[in-house]
């Protein structure tokens, strides 16, 4: 395994500080109960599934319509340390959305180790450009594109702000605002944990994928929540983003919730109760 800095952490507890399904016992007590809730929703809503936007086996998307037209774009991406997990996992958070009068996007990719990271970040790219050239069949308006993700999809969101969308043929400000819920904002300490040997990172492509290094490109509305029941080193990390943000002029928000976990954070977006969902929905205007 790579030498890394583990802090003052035993090889156990710096396993557990960074791999979240080592800090939270029952955390496929959760993921099977968004698996369930989420089957539930595609029953009540409706959905345009498996559209492709690019050549990868898992470059594909769903689309939950909106009811008008021109109507704001969610466009959400799924956690799983780049290794798991699947966009029907979270077909529920589309629900709210849609009642809201937007028009959600739920974004797959293809999984490590398949792909590299560098590799996935590409495909986040080309989701985006297919959603502003195609969202405007399904009711959503390609000029108020909002992106939101959860752990890894958090990361795959926060390098899509850093990305030049000008080099792209798009608008720099393709993107109106963003959530980023309990993300991977410093790549490197996963060297030195057992997931890495399914991700395949390497110290060559900390520079190019990491999020502390590659800092939104403007200033914009952007919504940054961490578990209080997280651990240390990972709520440690959404405090270090949020206060690089700012310190380089971007107004970035950071929301802590009082005893979440990692697994709560999915669920949390969808909570109409809770002060994450109200906070995305003003953000979009809604």
């Amino acid at each position: 395994m790579t030498e890394i800095d583990r802090r003052g952490y035993s090889i156990e507890d710096f396993e557990r500080q960074y791999n979240p399904r080592q800090a939270v016992p029952d955390h496929q007590r959760k993921i099977d109960a968004r698996v369930t809730v989420s089957a539930e929703a595609r029953c009540r809503i409706e959905g345009v599934y498996d559209l492709r936007y690019g050549p990868g086996p898992l470059e594909v998307l769903d689309v939950f319509p909106a009811e008008a037209d021109d109507a704001p774009v969610q466009i959400y991406i799924h956690g799983g340390y780049w290794r798991a997990q699947d966009k029907s996992d979270v077909s529920f958070l589309a629900e709210p959305f849609a009642a809201a009068g937007a028009c959600v996007v739920i974004v797959n990719y293809d999984l490590c180790p398949n792909v590299t990271l560098p590799e996935i970040i590409a495909e986040m790219v080309r989701a985006l450009t297919w959603t502003h050239g195609n969202i405007a069949e399904w009711g959503g308006d390609p000029k108020r594109i909002f992106i939101s993700g959860n752990s890894a999809g958090a990361h795959l969101g926060a390098m899509m702000l850093a990305h030049d969308w000008r080099a792209e043929g798009l608008p720099e400000d393709l993107i109106k605002g963003a959530a980023l819920l309990t993300g991977v904002y410093d790549p490197e300490p996963i060297l030195g944990i057992s997931v890495n040997q399914e991700i395949g990172l390497t110290r060559d492509m900390l520079a190019s994928v990491s999020p502390l290094q590659n800092l939104p490109r403007r200033d914009l509305p952007l919504l940054v929540p961490v578990g209080g029941g997280e651990t240390d080193e990972w709520i440690k990390q959404t405090r270090v983003y949020v206060d690089q943000c700012q310190a380089n002029g971007i107004g970035a928000e950071y929301m802590e919730l009082p005893g979440a976990d990692h697994f709560d954070m999915t669920a949390a977006m969808g909570d109409e109760d809770g002060p994450v969902l109200p906070a995305i929905l003003a953000q979009m205007g809604l």
